[in-house]
C-alpha cells in the first residue's frame, strides 16, 4: 500500500510529465529515464526526496515559445503534432485546455515549446469524450494520409484500404464527431489536404460535411494557399463550423499585402544571424555541409527527372534559389529533400533545407525549439500547419466566438409587464 509521501511524489511526477520531457526530469533528480520508468511500474525508493525535487522543478519559470495567451476563449488541440495550430490560436488570444497527440517525438517537441499545464492524451480513441474539459472551440488537423494523393497511391500499391475504410486512421474523423456531439463547442476548425474534397469522387467529403451538419452546425469550407503568408505553395482545405448562425466568412481571413520569397527563410550565411546549433557553422553561419547532396544522389535525381520528362510526366526534383517560392514541404522530405533543393551555384550539388529553415517555411518563430533528430524534425514540419495562416483564420473566427459566448452569458430575458 502506498504511503502519503509516495502518493505526493507520484502526483508531483504526474504534473511534471505533463510539463517537462522525461530527460529533463531525470536530470533534475540526478537519475536516468529507465529509473523513472521503474518508478512508474513499482515503488519509489525515496519518495520524500522525489517530491521535494520535483516540486522545485514545477516552480521553475520555464520559457515558452511565446508568452501564454490571456485566454479570451478556450480551445482543445486535437492531433496536435508539434503545436502549430495551438500557436496560431494562442496568437488570437485563445487558451488551450486539452491536447491529444499520438506520436512520442511530436509530444517531445510540443512539451519543449509549450510546457502544457495538462497531460497530453495519446490515442484519442481511448479517451472518453465526456472527460474532455468544456471548451469554446475544437481544432483538429486530423491525419492526412488516408485522404492524400500520396497516401492513397501508397495504400493502393500495398493493397490496403484507404479513406474511411482504413481501420487505423480513417475512423478518427468520427472520434472528432463524438467529441463535438458530447461537448457541443461553439465552433470548430478542421484542416486537411486539398484533395480531401475530391477523394473517392467527392463521397468522402460529402460524408464529412453531412456528419457535421447532422450535429447541428453551420458549416463552411475553403481551400487556402499558404503562399500568401510563407514562401511555399501549400494548399489545404479548412472546414469551419459554428453551433449557431453567424456572419463568419472566409473572406474575413486577412492575408499580408505582399508575398515573400525563400530569402526570408534561408540562412543568410553572411554573419548577420547568430550561428544556429548544428545547422550552421563558423562565425558567418555557413550552412553545415552535411545538408549538401552527394554527387551520387544528385546524379540519380537528375536521371530520374529526365526519365519522367521524356515520358511526359512532371515528376522530379524542385531546384530553387532565394528568389523563388518553394513547392509543398512534405513529411517525406527527410528521404532525399528532392521537392525543395537549394541551389549552391554552378559546379556544386544543391542542398536540403535545414530543419530551422523548414520551421521558418512553416511560419514558426526562430526561438521554436527543435529537440529531435533531423529525420523527425523534417517529418514534423512536413506534417505541420502554417502558423500565421492558422492565426489569421483564428482571428477571423474570434469575434464570432466571443459574440456567441456573450450571448450565452446573458440572463434569460424577463417577460415584459403590460
Amino acid at each position: 500500500m502506498q504511503n502519503a509521501d509516495e502518493l505526493r511524489a507520484r502526483d508531483a511526477l504526474r504534473q511534471a510529465y505533463a510539463k517537462f520531457r522525461r530527460d529533463e526530469i531525470a536530470r533534475e533528480l540526478d537519475t536516468d529515464e529507465k529509473t523513472l520508468q521503474r518508478w512508474d511500474d513499482g515503488a519509489i525508493p525515496s519518495p520524500r526526496f522525489v517530491w521535494h525535487a520535483v516540486s522545485n522543478l514545477l516552480r521553475v519559470e520555464v520559457q515558452r515559445v511565446e508568452p501564454e495567451s490571456r485566454g479570451d476563449f478556450t480551445f482543445i488541440d486535437m492531433f496536435a503534432g508539434i503545436g502549430g495550430t495551438r500557436l496560431g490560436f494562442e496568437r488570437a488570444h485563445g487558451k488551450c485546455v486539452f491536447t491529444s497527440e499520438y506520436d512520442r517525438f511530436c509530444v517531445e517537441t510540443y512539451k519543449a515549446n509549450f510546457r502544457p499545464d495538462h497531460e497530453i492524451a495519446g490515442d484519442i480513441r481511448k479517451v472518453d469524450p465526456t472527460s474532455i474539459p468544456d471548451h469554446d472551440v475544437l481544432v483538429a488537423g486530423f491525419p492526412c494520409q488516408p485522404f492524400s494523393i500520396a497516401g492513397v497511391s501508397k495504400k493502393n500499391a500495398l493493397g490496403n484500404p484507404h479513406g474511411f475504410a482504413c481501420k487505423t486512421q480513417g475512423t478518427l474523423f468520427f472520434d472528432i464527431c463524438k467529441i463535438i456531439d458530447a461537448k457541443r463547442p461553439l465552433a470548430f476548425l478542421l484542416e486537411n489536404v486539398r484533395n480531401l474534397k475530391s477523394h473517392d469522387g467527392g463521397r468522402t467529403f460529402a460524408v464529412i460535411t453531412e456528419s457535421l451538419k447532422e450535429l447541428g452546425y453551420h458549416v463552411q469550407h475553403h481551400v487556402i494557399d499558404a503562399q500568401n503568408w510563407v514562401p511555399q505553395h501549400r494548399e489545404r482545405i479548412f472546414i469551419v463550423g459554428f453551433r449557431e448562425p453567424t456572419r463568419f466568412s472566409f473572406d474575413e481571413v486577412g492575408a499580408p499585402s505582399s508575398r515573400r520569397t525563400l530569402n526570408a527563410v534561408l540562412h543568410p550565411e553572411d554573419g548577420s544571424q547568430t550561428p544556429d546549433g548544428e545547422y550552421t557553422v563558423g562565425s558567418n553561419g555557413a550552412v553545415n555541409k552535411k545538408y549538401a547532396l552527394t554527387s551520387h544522389l544528385w546524379r540519380y535525381l537528375k536521371d530520374y527527372k529526365a526519365k519522367h520528362e521524356a515520358a511526359g510526366n512532371g515528376f522530379g526534383f524542385g531546384l530553387v534559389t532565394g528568389n523563388h517560392v518553394a513547392r509543398t514541404l512534405s513529411a517525406r522530405y527527410y528521404k532525399d529533400g528532392s521537392e525543395i533543393l537549394i541551389s549552391r551555384g554552378r559546379g556544386k550539388t544543391p542542398r536540403r533545407l535545414t530543419p530551422r529553415e523548414c520551421a521558418r517555411l512553416m511560419g514558426f518563430p526562430d526561438n521554436f525549439r527543435i529537440p529531435v533528430s533531423d529525420t523527425q524534425a523534417y517529418k514534423q514540419f512536413g506534417n505541420s500547419v502554417v502558423v500565421p495562416l492558422i492565426a489569421a483564420i483564428a482571428e477571423a473566427m474570434r469575434p464570432h466566438v466571443l459574440a456567441l459566448k456573450a450571448q450565452l452569458a446573458l440572463p434569460d430575458q424577463l417577460p415584459m409587464r403590460v
